[in-house]
């Protein structure tokens, strides 16, 4: 068992936590949950000793601990998978699983062929059907998530922490992690489990631990709690109906596309957009649901097939041509494709506006300053001034500064590819509060998301695609997960009005 109690930790001055406490029961799966900027990471960091506690106590298994460093922890069979996970993609699955303890002869010379065995017997132990002479990078996400919890239980890991481990996989992949977890759980290895999906918290955790501004606010066992309960922890106030209601007043055909394809990745795509409809493309990971998002905006080529715009058929070869046709994407990877994280607010959020303050190519700080502020009132980006560096936020507010710099272009189109993924509940809310006034405004919103709730709450209609095509069609009055889901496996093509 591990045993947190009045944990306190400040950077130059800022006290990010304060007096928290966390407890992990042997063989328990423990979601823990806040919003961004609660306090998880840094908790987590104390654990497995990256930061060192001000003050307050640690113990696993009745001992007291003090966790100088990564080491320290794993000692006590503490193990953290990141989010980004450490696999090194050029050597093999074996490799990775004895990274840092291989076998040797001596003289550096490793013991290849009985390292692949033993890490043959671990996966086939843990159930895992992953060949050790594979290269770890030509593994899917999934399975390198997977070669992860290896590792761990390779390193005889009794305490695994796992911070946001499905962001990146399929619905099937998703399945398989939750397998592996409960059967280890089954043997007495306990899971922190850290996420902002709560349908995953539900259906996979045992108890729940609510952090709020640093503080502590409370557990629940979630047998006997709701998901409304944990928000009003989270938020410190009641969220009200999940998914805003939006005023409907769909208009004209602004977006119509016909049979576009791109060569092995999808073909014959069609369908029309109105102005101020919430169109969601909905499917697996690997449909092509982003590759037809990434050619609407001129960041891929297309093979065949015609776009038209308010009936006029345009060409589409890159972004900036897609930009002339009032056309935004906000991208899924908003760390590596949003932003420049490195760079201020303000910069980023004139990346794409420099012509709306320009007078004769040279820029003008007040209209600029007057410009940026706009956007983070309306916005509510949390921050106290806009020169602040964009790496310094939380996903949240990340989001709404990439949200800003395509608003600030007053798109007629706007493509939201997994806007929400990694931001917390209240947020969340926020930016669909925002998706909300575009769309009552008459701008025209594609949106991707792989969040099902999230599909049907937002959504005036469902497309959904498999293996690169559209495979049906989803109106409000039939939008079901089992009929989203029927398509996105594969069923057959037809109408759901």
């Amino acid at each position: 068992m591990i045993q947190m109690t009045g944990i306190c930790k400040s950077f130059s001055g800022n006290q990010v936590l304060n007096e928290v406490s966390f407890e992990l029961a042997n063989g328990e799966i423990h979601a823990l949950m806040g919003e961004n900027g609660a306090g998880k990471s840094t908790l987590m960091k104390i654990l497995s000793g990256i930061h060192h506690k001000d003050s307050g106590h640690i113990s696993v298994d009745g001992q007291e601990q003090q966790f100088k460093s990564i080491r320290d922890s794993e000692r006590c069979g503490i193990h953290v998978i990141h989010q980004e996970l450490n696999i090194l993609p050029d050597l093999s699955v074996a490799e990775n699983l004895f990274l840092g303890k291989e076998l040797t002869y001596g003289f550096g010379i490793m013991k290849r062929a009985e390292m692949r065995r033993q890490a043959h017997d671990l996966l086939c132990k843990l159930g895992l059907d992953i060949d050790p002479k594979t290269r770890a990078g030509d593994l899917s996400v999934g399975k390198q998530q997977l070669v992860e919890i290896a590792k761990a239980i390779a390193s005889d890991a009794k305490y695994i922490v796992m911070d946001e481990p499905t962001a990146a996989l399929t619905d099937r992949e998703i399945q398989t992690l939750f397998e592996t977890v409960r059967e280890l759980k089954a043997k007495g290895i306990s899971f922190v489990y850290i996420s902002h999906r709560m349908e995953e918290i539900f259906a996979i955790c045992d108890r729940i631990t609510i952090l709020r501004d640093g503080g502590y606010v409370g557990v629940r066992d979630i047998p006997t709690t709701s998901f409304d309960e944990i928000v009003a922890m989270m938020v410190g106030r009641e969220l009200g109906e999940r998914f805003p209601e939006r005023a409907h007043h769909i208009g004209d055909i602004k977006l119509s596309v016909n049979n576009l394809s791109a060569p092995h990745v999808f073909e014959n795509v069609s369908f029309d957009l109105r102005k101020g409809e919430v169109l969601v493309l909905a499917g697996l990971m690997g449909a092509g649901r982003t590759e037809v998002a990434q050619t609407l905006f001129g960041a891929r080529k297309a093979s065949s097939g015609s776009i038209t715009i308010d009936g006029q058929a345009v060409k589409i070869h890159n972004p900036i041509q897609a930009m002339q046709h009032k056309i935004g994407f906000v991208t899924e990877d908003r760390k590596t494709e949003g932003l420049l994280l490195d760079f201020s607010i303000q910069d980023n959020i004139m990346l794409t506006n420099f012509d709306k303050t320009c007078r004769m190519g040279i820029t003008q700080p007040a209209s600029e300053n007057q410009f940026v502020q706009k956007f983070i009132d309306q916005l509510a980006i949390r921050t106290p001034n806009a020169q602040l560096a964009v790496k310094s936020l939380s996903g949240g507010n990340q989001q709404k500064v990439v949200l800003a710099k395509w608003l600030g272009t007053e798109p007629d189109i706007l493509i939201l590819d997994e806007p929400t993924r990694g931001v917390d509940i209240g947020a969340k809310k926020e930016i669909y509060t925002i998706i909300n006034q575009l769309a009552e405004a008459g701008v025209a919103i594609l949106m991707i998301s792989s969040e099902l709730p999230e599909v049907i709450g937002m959504a005036d209609r469902v497309l959904v695609m498999h293996e690169g095509r559209i495979t049906g069609e989803v109106h409000k009055n039939n939008m079901t997960q089992e009929n989203i889901m029927h398509y996105a496996t594969g069923g057959d093509k037809y109408v759901l009005h």
